[in-house]
């Protein structure tokens, strides 16, 4: 027999990728001398990777393109196969930080994003896991992984005096690979 899975227990990690210093940048020959080559991708800023506290995550989708070809001699149809693989971006959500002991609010994912603005290479790419889990917690019941992050957006909270809602950021990941995991 089979249940259904219940979404609202979820976790999402981040981790330095393991394949940066596979591909780290390089300046063309004729730069070479006047730039140094990129160091590997730096540590995770403080606050960043581990569980993340998100309470929304979609975009676990991959998209193919349809190709069609008409025939030659086939008058009935068009003859159909696969194109490309389009991955979607992986949009996260979560209540802004601040830290108990009167703090400020946690920057990590805006520090992110600042540094790939400003030029810093290497670009920090992150991998992830985004796990499912029982009501009680004490089993994965799905897991994704996504490869190479990138941030590609990040969105502040909607301010409104009148509704004393909670602050919510959202962060949008590009990345190379999205797999959901067999037990």
């Amino acid at each position: 027999m089979n249940e259904l899975i219940q979404t609202f227990n979820f976790h999402v990690y981040l981790t330095n990728s393991a394949r940066a210093a596979e591909r780290i940048w390089r300046p063309p020959p004729d730069l070479a001398a006047k730039k140094e080559a990129a160091q590997p991708a730096p540590p995770m800023p403080p606050g960043a990777g581990g569980e993340g506290g998100f309470q929304e995550c979609t975009g676990l989708g991959v998209d193919v393109d349809l190709k069609e070809y008409a025939e030659g001699g086939r008058d009935d149809g068009l003859v159909r196969f696969a194109g490309r693989v389009k991955l979607q971006p992986i949009i996260l959500k979560r209540g802004m930080f601040v830290a108990t002991d009167g703090g400020y609010a946690n920057t990590w994912m805006w520090d992110w994003l600042r540094g790939l603005v400003e030029g810093v290479r290497p670009v920090p790419r992150y991998d992830g896991t985004i796990t499912v889990g029982d009501p009680a917690d004490r089993r994965v019941l799905a897991r994704w992984t996504f490869d190479r992050g990138l941030p590609l957006k990040v969105t502040g909270p909607q301010l409104n005096a009148r509704t004393g809602e909670i602050a919510i950021e959202e962060l949008q990941i590009a990345h190379e690979g999205l797999r959901l995991e067999t037990a």
